[in-house]
């Protein structure tokens, strides 16, 4: 006979984490989160008592034992939980178990949490909690020697939370990033959940994820997911796993802002493409940005720019110096232009903000100039984990995206973003510096585009105070995609035109 008993999950309502955990944590059980110093345990612990009550009104404890209950006061406020007005209403209540400053706390024989748990017992009855953190059981298990004692205590506190009813999170450090779950190797194999949020160092940049390493029964989302921590927020975990290839395609095709262009991607764009432009510094790729955004704004079209290497004054003198009027377009409503130093934060917090300012805005065109300079913040995990993010969901608003990546050479090369992102990009536009006769020239082509025919020859263009001008195809030189462009003589012409000939 087949069991038919399943687990509640109990909605933990903090952004990203409940589609990772299938719903959110098991109802009136114990869950571990285990982490390193700077992993955001305590947030994470405070958070769910904070959202319980603004979401669904659910009272909290908070068990405190190396911070005080007023730092946790002052230091949560950040985040905008005014857990003393929720003290006053009765949502929330402190057990506080930290040491006081002033006093040596002196053991004598076996250390026994039989008032703690009276305590805990009596607020969680005062204010009818449904949920409860514990901040951190590693300032109780000092106090024990052997790790058979640690086992056994971390048992009693799990018994007495599921007898009370309560879905808790215990945090627990580690001393690694990778290794031994917690610090006495024991307490994962009590709890019936075992979270890990990680702080790893890559490169001198730092990133954060969760791990959901077991939910004992029930089913969950596999891996690291990255997080970030908001001011005004908290914790807002970024599912990765929620990408789904389910988005429609659409046969509309828009203009790329260039009549030249439309006509060597047969007609232009299709509406709903991902759509990369990869050339060294100084070929082109902000105009084409630029241009794309004119085309749809002479359409009525909301359009929006995110920058992240010229200033927002550098982009619209530019624009200008191109006959396009970012100004007029900005006071029509058809442009938003965002401008951000990449330094400034960590590629989680970009993606976040971006796809609300998308959310937001609803454009039917999005720019983000460049790719390169995101790159700088993070390593290369990250981000892909960034541009993975970012596109699927562009794709999924149904709107077109355009990202212009730079090359390390002047003359071309694969670049570390056109690796992460080429395999995901609906159309390619290559912008390379061609040598001539001791001239620099450029040149351009659609690399690939799916779904449609294109035009196959490498194009040279010029640039002047009118945008963009493509011409006629390079016809003589070779290797330009390569980056080493040379002259071929008559001989070789001739040899390759037999090579695709029928005669």
């Amino acid at each position: 006979m087949a069991n038919t008993t399943s687990i509640t999950k109990l909605a933990s309502h903090i952004p990203g984490f409940d589609h990772v955990a299938d719903g959110g944590l098991p109802l009136g059980r114990t869950t571990l989160v285990c982490g390193s110093a700077g992993s955001a345990k305590t947030i994470l612990a405070a958070q769910f008592l904070a959202e319980g009550i603004r979401h669904t009104g659910e009272s909290g404890v908070f068990v405190t034992f190396e911070e005080s209950a007023e730092d946790v006061r002052v230091n949560m406020s950040g985040f905008g939980w005014d857990i003393a007005a929720w003290e006053a209403q009765g949502l929330w209540a402190f057990v506080d178990a930290s040491p006081e400053p002033s006093h040596e706390t002196v053991i004598v024989g076996d250390y026994d949490l039989g008032a703690l748990l009276a305590r805990i017992e009596y607020a969680v009855s005062r204010v009818g909690a449904h949920r409860l953190s514990m901040d951190s059981l590693g300032a109780i298990f000092t106090q024990f020697t052997d790790s058979a004692t640690v086992r056994r205590e971390m048992f009693r506190i799990a018994t007495a939370l599921k007898r009370l009813g309560l879905t808790a999170l215990l945090t627990a450090e580690r001393t690694a990033e990778y290794g031994e779950i917690a610090r006495y190797g024991v307490e994962e194999f009590v709890a019936d959940n075992v979270i890990i949020l990680r702080n790893v160092l890559e490169g001198e940049k730092r990133r954060r994820t969760l791990e959901i390493l077991k939910f004992r029964g029930t089913p969950h989302h596999k891996g690291e997911y990255p997080f970030a921590i908001l001011n005004g927020e908290g914790m807002v975990v970024i599912p990765l796993s929620a990408i789904e290839l389910k988005q429609r395609s659409s046969n509309v095709r828009i203009t790329s802002g260039s009549i030249d262009m439309d006509a060597m991607c047969g007609g232009g764009f299709f509406r709903d493409s991902i759509i990369l432009v990869s050339g060294a510094t100084g070929t082109g790729k902000t105009l084409m940005a630029t241009e794309f955004m004119a085309g749809g704004a002479r359409l009525n079209e909301r359009c929006l720019l995110f920058a992240f290497e010229e200033s927002r004054e550098q982009l619209f003198r530019n624009a200008t110096g191109w006959g396009v009027d970012y100004e007029r377009m900005e006071a029509e409503g058809k442009l938003k232009v965002v401008c951000a130093y990449p330094e400034n934060d960590g590629l989680e917090d970009h993606l976040i903000r971006m796809k609300r300012t998308i959310e937001s805005f609803a454009p039917q065109r999005v720019a983000v100039d460049s790719l390169s300079a995101l790159e700088r913040v993070s390593g290369p995990r990250g981000f892909r984990e960034f541009v993975v993010g970012l596109t699927s969901f562009i794709k999924h608003q149904e709107v077109a995206g355009l990202f212009t990546a730079t090359t390390p050479n002047l003359l071309g090369g694969e670049s570390v973003t056109e690796a992460h992102i080429s395999t995901i990009t609906d159309l390619i536009i290559l912008l390379r510096y061609v040598e001539m006769y001791g001239e620099m020239r450029r040149g351009i082509t659609v690399l690939k585009m799916r779904g449609s025919r294109h035009d196959k020859d490498i194009r040279e263009f010029t640039i002047d105070a009118h945008g963009m001008h493509i011409g006629k195809p390079f016809r003589e030189v070779t290797g330009i995609l390569a980056g080493t462009p040379r002259h071929a003589s008559g001989g070789e012409i001739e040899v390759i035109r037999h090579l695709f000939t029928n005669e």
